[in-house]
């Protein structure tokens, strides 16, 4: 049997009570909400925007500097080795071999950075080539570039189906939309799809890295290097390959752009539609920054894709950088939930 909660009586307030005598604070006096901005993708991306020296006196001095470095640092070691020999030719001649394998180490490294520069490269021109086609409609331009495709695409075991589907059919495209067409249909849709889902993963790491790592620097290194490690996967889906000077200069262009126009100071919008209104204010103010981080390298996996890229985005439609946020981050936000305001289709 329950007890039956007793009755209260009425409440009582004096007008003489004290606590009414003072002002109500007013609107003015809240303290305002210092929201997220996403400090650790702002500064990397700042970072990687950042201009270089350029061919002024700093990089003469810097580029001159380095050289005669390099030359003392070589001609010193190879001085050192030779008196070794001389003293003791055992351990002089290790010395020389290990030298010499480090110095092949070197050249092999400089020579697939070198590969992966080129690669690029061949990426930008065909994509280039691809964007001139559509905008002069020339088929010939057109084909150019899907030969450049194929041949990038030949030795690829996954997309051995696609490029046949290119080789029976490229005759009965007549026009160069219609060429092009076929060759992003094809090749590019499951690319698309899989530098969307390393987009999203790298969202998700890049939010729980930076909402952990309390210290400052550390988190601006963690997003700085999962960002470059999401780039440089992009490109080596879209066939480029995996080097770290091309990921830097990737990355580097892509900040350049989002620093340009603004996108990379707004990464809060882009949570709005996921969390709700206002939601954003409820969190901690360490997770909070943690997805907008995440948010923000939503948005340079966008543009990492656009860059990587070799053909324009025409009969295909672009990812959304919104789209990428609500899968990778929603459940993450919302406790596992999945958000309803996330779009599906195609270009999500």
């Amino acid at each position: 049997m329950t007890e039956t909660p007793p009755r209260r009586g009425p409440l009582l307030i004096e007008d003489d009570d004290p606590a009414l005598a003072a002002p109500a604070p007013s609107p003015e006096e809240t303290p305002p909400w210092d929201a997220p901005q996403g400090e650790a993708m702002t500064r990397a991306t700042s970072i990687a925007a950042a201009k270089g020296s350029g061919p002024g006196p700093l990089g003469v001095f810097l580029a001159s500097a380095g050289g005669f470095l390099g030359v003392f640092v070589t001609v010193a070691a190879v001085d050192w080795v030779r008196g070794l020999i001389e003293t003791n030719p055992a351990v002089g001649l290790a010395a020389a071999v290990l030298g010499i394998v480090a110095l092949g180490a070197l050249v092999m490294l400089l020579g697939r950075e070198t590969w992966a520069l080129i690669r690029l490269g061949r990426i930008d021109a065909a994509r280039t080539e691809a964007e001139r086609a559509l905008r002069e409609a020339d088929r010939d331009r057109a084909a150019a570039a899907v030969d450049r495709l194929a041949r990038l695409y030949a030795p690829r075991r996954d997309l051995e189906w696609a490029s046949q589907r290119v080789r029976e059919r490229r005759a009965e495209m007549i026009d160069a939309e219609g060429l092009l067409t076929l060759a992003e249909r094809e090749w590019l849709t499951p690319l698309d799809a899989e530098a969307r889902r390393v987009a999203e993963k790298a969202a998700r790491q890049v939010a729980t890295a930076t909402a952990l790592v309390p210290i400052p620097a550390a988190d601006v290194l963690a997003a700085l290097s999962l960002n470059l490690r999401m780039i440089r996967r992009i490109a080596e889906i879209y066939g480029g390959r995996g080097g770290a000077l091309g990921a830097w200069r990737l990355f580097r262009a892509v900040a350049a752009h989002l620093v340009a126009t603004g996108a990379v100071a707004a990464g809060d919008d882009l949570l709005g539609p996921v969390l709700g209104g206002g939601v954003l204010a409820k969190l901690s103010r360490r997770f909070g920054e943690g997805l907008v981080n995440g948010a923000l390298t939503a948005r340079v996996g966008v543009a990492a894709i656009e860059v990587c890229r070799p053909l324009p985005f025409a009969a295909l439609p672009a990812p959304k950088a919104r789209n990428l946020v609500a899968r990778s981050l929603g459940d993450l936000a919302t406790g596992g939930r999945k958000p309803e305001t996330a779009e599906r289709g195609p270009g999500a």
